[in-house]
């Protein structure tokens, strides 16, 4: 679970951007997309392989 520990009275904006950096670095996001629908064996190789190409994990 992922916390953002403010100071009172700090700026919103930069507890949301530090929140957001620490979703991304857990995969949350990724996962939450990842089950939000059925995804067919040979639809996730061919993402794995674009994925392999472009660089990306």
């Amino acid at each position: 679970m992922a916390k953002v520990h403010i100071a009172r009275g700090g700026p919103l904006e930069k507890a949301l951007r530090i929140f957001k950096k620490k979703l991304d670095r857990e995969g949350a996001l990724k996962q939450v997309k990842a089950k939000k629908h059925y995804e067919k064996p040979s639809e996730r190789k061919k993402m794995k392989a674009k994925d392999a190409r472009s660089g990306h994990k």
